[in-house]
């Protein structure tokens, strides 16, 4: 697990081994543990090191093949590389390492881009092939982990973080409009799109050549196939098939020369990964971040799970760590998040933040459990809108409107009237719908578009996820592993029928989504929260209150905090007529809908949480030598 930086001159120029310099260490936080670079005319890669696998210098990386032809700069780790180190010590490749970077490198010496597909891990990669001049870039399957990319005229330049992008005097820090509309829509980002003008994020699965003279290619190597088994099993040949795989992938993820622990949320998807990795690792040590509910009210009384947590770490003996966290600790630690996520995700990331920070205090590596709900239906109070269509634009349409997280389609021309007049040819219901590539040629059935919705949440929602925990983690050199993205895992995942997910629906039955929300939910309440299958295999490792708990978000109380201890930093950040976002933002509009909150009208925390991280965010981008790097604070 690393950090990568690298640049190629598209103008006929050298690579400066001095901006290569500055681009890693924009990154030291990701590596700790050394660094090295490699120029070769007009490329340039750099790297920053987390030892986790052969900790000796011979993991030093830029990695290069015997021959010169191959350099590699890799970030990842790749469980099944004893495996594929046997095959290729078979066709006469000689190790000089144990570490998996020196089977990615032989295995791209050996398959080039056809390697991509072997790999059964996360990774980021940059390799330079000497021979025919050409630079590969390539991300994993589910996008665990980042590569951006920035182009212009005289140079690509790529790095896990657009932070070490911004070091190169050459790059420019402004905001993209466009990808502002996106975010303010969805809460994330659907396209390749960051914040920063001019810088994506190459997708996951995918890989990209470019040579010096600008010839590119890309492609797909993976994607998501949700789909009805042509021939479906046995309901009880699907449990114990599942089970068997779920303890594959955890007992592949406990491979490391340094400290493992696991994040203990007090859920069932952690809980059975901790139970598992338990019985293999004397005295785990487990983490979780509770809440101070003193303030809290309604729903949100029930957001701190710490004494599920300690109950299950007192079943399973495991060196248990915890944090509670309270109003202002948002305030405390929002510059420096921002810093580190540079571009919003999802929800608040804030709690992420801090139990990485928890961790890495202890361990090298966490194992967490993200990806069981996206690939299982863990959420089945979404799927609902997929049921009762005829058409698939008619699907679209509903299920668009609801993953308007934070400003409908109405509030944009308001909201945004400073700058609307540059950004009302922006569809995002295009944006939307392009996630969803190729729909089926057979809708005929509900099941059909739940598994839609899967590809599309799984697309989406958890690559959003998995960007917030590489970034969370990585700021505090802490290595974040999901087993539940085990590519043995995930393939079984997605041919799962969707009514061991939800039970079996009905075909006819459409539920009014006009209708309060505790009517049109209650089909999937019924069904135990989703996820019927893997509840059914995990409640094999943690107690029966675990295993039929209602769903928890890790989420803290923030919609009683914006009202209460934390009213004065809202108003003080997001009400001054001194902040940056009225150069981007209506401010009558905006302080209309933060008052329906503060009033308690309507919860409206989504959307103040993505107010506060934008202002911090233009903060930083107007700092002094902003236009040449992101200044950390």
């Amino acid at each position: 697990m690393c950090g990568i930086a690298g640049l190629l001159r598209l103008d006929g120029g050298p690579a400066s081994p001095v901006v290569l310099r500055r681009m890693t260490e924009a990154i030291a936080h990701r590596g700790p543990d050394g660094e090295g670079f490699f120029t070769d005319g007009p490329v340039g890669l750099g790297h920053r090191r987390l030892a986790i696998i052969d900790l000796s210098p011979a993991g030093h990386q830029p990695m290069q093949t015997g021959d010169g032809r191959w350099t590699l700069s890799y970030n990842g780790e790749i469980y099944n590389f004893q495996e594929l180190r046997l095959e290729l010590e078979a066709r006469g490749f000689q190790f000089r390492s144990r570490t998996d970077s020196e089977v990615v490198l032989h295995a791209l010496a050996a398959w080039g881009i056809d390697a991509l597909a072997r790999f059964n891990g996360m990774f980021a990669l940059a390799a330079w092939d000497r021979k025919e001049r050409r630079l590969l870039l390539a991300r994993d399957r589910y996008g665990i982990k980042p590569l951006y990319l920035a182009r212009d005229g005289h140079a690509l330049r790529f790095a896990s973080e657009i932070k070490a992008i911004l070091a190169d005097p050459g790059a420019r820090a402004a905001i993209d409009p466009e990808a502002l509309i996106e975010y303010l829509t969805f809460q994330n980002f659907f396209t390749a799109r960051t914040l920063f003008s001019g810088i994506t994020l190459l997708p996951a699965g995918t890989w990209l050549t470019i040579t010096p003279e600008g010839q590119e290619a890309s492609g797909r190597y993976w994607d998501f196939a949700f789909a009805e088994p042509a021939a479906p099993r046995a309901d009880e040949a699907y449990a114990e098939e599942l089970d068997r795989l779920f303890r594959q992938a955890v007992s592949r993820q406990l491979v490391a020369d340094v400290d493992i622990g696991a994040y203990l949320s007090g859920g069932i998807d952690s809980g059975s990964i901790a139970a598992l990795a338990a019985q293999q690792i004397d005295g785990l040590k487990s983490f979780t971040v509770g809440f101070d509910l003193n303030s809290a009210s309604g729903l949100e009384l029930g957001f701190d799970e710490r004494n599920a947590a300690e109950y299950m770490s007192y079943l399973f003996g495991t060196e248990h760590y915890e944090m509670v966290l309270k109003a202002g600790d948002m305030e405390r630690c929002m510059r420096r998040l921002v810093w580190h996520m540079e571009e919003p995700r999802v929800g608040q990331s804030y709690p992420n933040y801090y139990a990485s920070r928890l961790a890495s205090r202890f361990v090298r590596v966490v194992l967490s459990g993200t990806g069981g709900d996206e690939l299982f239906g863990g959420y089945p109070w979404r799927y609902f809108r997929a049921r009762g269509h005829k058409t698939f634009e008619g699907y679209i349409d509903s299920y668009y409107a609801y993953w308007q997280r934070l400003l409908p389609n109405g509030e944009l021309p308001r909201v945004l009237a400073p700058i609307w007049r540059d950004v009302a040819h922006v569809d995002t219901r295009a944006i939307f719908r392009d996630v969803f590539a190729h729909p089926a040629a057979d809708l005929s059935r509900p099941e059909d578009y739940v598994n839609h919705s899967l590809y599309f949440e799984a697309k989406t929602f958890l690559h959003g996820l998995l960007v917030m925990e590489d970034k969370l983690s990585m700021a505090h050199g802490l290595e974040a592993r999901v087993p539940f993205l085990d590519n043995d895992l995930v393939a079984l995942a997605q041919q799962v029928p969707v009514r061991l997910k939800l039970g079996t629906l009905d075909p006819v039955e459409r539920i009014d989504e006009n209708a309060p929300g505790s009517k049109r939910e209650q089909y999937f309440r019924r069904t135990k929260d989703g996820k019927l299958l893997l509840r059914r295999v995990l409640a094999r490792y943690v107690p029966d209150r675990i295993a039929e708990a209602t769903k928890q978000g890790f989420s803290a109380p923030d919609a009683s905090w914006f009202r209460g201890e934390s009213i004065e930093y809202v108003r003080g950040r997001l009400l001054s007529t001194s902040a940056a976002i009225w150069g981007l933002l209506d401010r009558s509009a905006v302080t209309a809908l933060i008052d329906d909150h503060l009033s308690g009208r309507q919860n409206r925390r989504l959307l103040i949480w993505s107010l506060l991280y934008l202002e911090e965010w233009l903060r930083l981008l107007a700092e002094p030598r902003a236009g040449e790097r992101w200044s950390q604070p």
